[in-house]
Order: structure tokens, then C-alpha cells, then sequence
């Protein structure tokens, strides 16, 4: 899960899984697979860097539970 404010400051977890599309519009609007929209504060760039940085987390938890770090 990934940490993300709303638009009033309010922080939430998102499955990053879930999101199908991110814009900029100048705020940023994540679509979700299941078609809700969310409006953050935090800029693409940022959600997609915290994106990628889950990604690594679960790939080296993978990674360490075969025991092939």
C-alpha cells in the first residue's frame, strides 16, 4: 500500500494495484480499475515514485523468502 493525502490533507492507503491511469489536470487524478476517481495532492511524479518504491519492497521481500537475495 502506498500513502497518499487528498486534496484537504487527509492521508489514506491506496493498493497501488488498483490504479489503471494518473493525470495531471493541473490536480492529479488517479483512476482506479474499478472506474473511482480520486483527486490528490501529490504531484505524478511523486505517486509514481512511491509506486516504484513498493514495487522493489515486494520484489525483495520475493527475493528474500526464495532465499536468492
Amino acid at each position: 500500500m502506498i500513502s497518499i493525502k487528498r486534496l484537504n490533507n487527509k492521508e489514506f492507503w491506496l493498493n497501488p494495484h488498483l490504479i489503471e491511469t494518473i493525470e495531471a489536470t493541473p490536480d492529479t487524478v488517479i483512476t482506479l480499475s474499478t472506474g473511482k476517481q480520486l483527486i490528490i495532492k501529490e504531484p505524478v511524479t511523486e505517486v509514481v515514485a512511491k509506486i516504484i518504491k513498493y514495487r522493489k519492497t515486494i520484489g525483495e521481500k520475493f527475493f528474500e523468502f526464495k532465499g536468492t537475495t
